[in-house]
């Protein structure tokens, strides 16, 4: 009998001294050169002679150009350098899948170096090495890249199966260490016999068909005044300076809203992850909406005057983009991702079905009616009924993924379906 493995990511601080600090970040560098130069490669062939150049072709090239260049990408690991042009291979394969399914194309673009932020080493061992603070004498992890030396890793927890790639990433000012390690799969967690459905909003960030309400922490609102204060200072300096051009102090403004937009994203991203672990925790089985964000949060179209060439007639944009904010602070898309991985993981289920004119909908006597919902509130026009809106469209989406409802109309803890 064999035991099923997955892929399980761990991400780690990297804590590097001031020289190793300059090599990862030359590292970086060269890497980002490289993935330029074959995409100059790639374009400049094609532009030319309508030939195609494969990754095959640009991999045997890297010999020569470590052997012609060894102050610089000769003293990398061979095998990060394939890894990126791997990397670059796989946006040119996106770029003409996309070109097959008729959406945007999106060529391949080249890579400023303060936006090229990852390095990958495809095997441990291999230009690099894996030492974990278990095995050490001292018991401090560290890591050991070809010609960065020996890095200590702030390993905030121990990991679970066998290290198979190794990824140095640079969030702003700081490093760290992704380990993809090669685990057996989990078996399920106990059963709850419950069942749910969730109604996502922004007054509240998500609401249960038993009526419990999440909070909704809107991190960019809460931290707004700040990141206004924090982009008035940035704006003092010209937005077309170059780079070698810019003083302290327009650096020190930039690094600051760059901060604060880490912290914004950290925040709603350890919430999604928290808000998920509690739902799996208590159920089996959770029906969600399939929300299509992007066209929720499209702009409304210009109303033009048809009594008066060139004016336009209000068309509520300014309301519209205030709710379009509120909706992508609450990244309903980032925590239904979340939640699926993690009810994969714990051997729970998610449904996904269609959200349209699920809060408008009566759960007792199946009315649909605009006028049913006012804003918060729920009035049945036809058979009077009374609830909150939120509850009203959990209700129906748990109805509409085939949860057995008891007469409160809440998911059946006993008659939910079994996994």
């Amino acid at each position: 009998m064999t035991t099923e493995t997955i892929v399980k990511a761990f991400k780690f601080r990297l804590r590097p001294n001031r020289s190793q600090r300059r090599m990862l970040a030359a590292c970086l560098s060269d890497h980002c050169d490289l993935y330029n130069a074959a995409l100059e490669e790639r374009r400049t062939a094609w532009s030319a002679s309508r030939v195609p150049v494969r990754y095959t072709q640009q991999s045997a090239q890297l010999k020569a150009i470590r052997h012609d260049d060894s102050g610089g990408q000769g003293r990398w690991s061979f095998s990060s350098q394939q890894a990126t042009l791997r990397r670059l291979n796989r946006a040119f394969e996106a770029f003409f899948r996309r070109i097959r399914g008729g959406q945007e194309p999106g060529y391949p673009r080249f890579r400023s170096r303060h936006r090229f932020d990852s390095v990958t080493w495809p095997k441990d061992g291999d230009g690099c090495k894996w030492i974990d603070g278990d095995s050490a004498s001292d018991g401090i992890s560290r890591v050991r890249l070809q010609g960065v030396g020996t890095v200590r890793v702030h390993r905030h927890r121990s990991i679970e199966g066998i290290v198979k790639t190794i990824t140095v990433k640079r969030e702003g000012p700081k490093w760290f260490l992704v380990l993809a390690c090669e685990t057996d799969a989990p078996g399920e967690q106990p059963k709850t016999g419950r069942a749910t459905g969730i109604d996502m909003g922004v007054t509240h960030f998500a609401t249960t068909a038993d009526g419990e309400h999440i909070a909704n922490i809107a991190p960019l609102k809460t931290n707004e005044g700040r990141l206004a204060r924090a982009q008035r200072d940035l704006a003092r300096y010209p937005k077309n300076r170059k780079r070698e051009d810019r003083s302290t102090r327009h650096w020190q403004a930039a690094r600051k809203v760059a901060k604060l937009h880490r912290k914004i994203a950290a925040q709603r991203r350890d919430y999604a992850h928290k808000t998920a672990n509690a739902l799996i925790e208590r159920f089996d089985v959770i029906a969600v909406e399939k929300l299509n964000i992007t066209g929720m949060t499209k702009a409304p179209a210009p109303r033009p005057d048809p009594e008066r060439p060139g004016v336009w007639l209000p068309n509520g944009a300014n309301a519209k983009a205030g709710l379009n904010k509120r909706i992508l602070d609450a990244a309903w898309g980032q925590f239904i991702d979340i939640l699926t991985v993690k009810a994969a993981w714990a051997g729970r289920e998610v449904i996904a079905v269609d959200p349209r004119n699920t809060s408008r909908t009566c759960t007792e006597c199946g009315h649909c009616d605009p006028d049913n919902r006012d804003r918060e509130d729920f009035h049945c026009t036809a058979c009077g009924y009374n609830d909150h809106a939120d509850r009203v469209g959990a209700v129906n989406i748990a109805s509409r993924a085939g949860l057995v409802l008891d007469g409160d109309g809440r998911p059946s803890t006993s008659e939910a379906p079994q996994l």
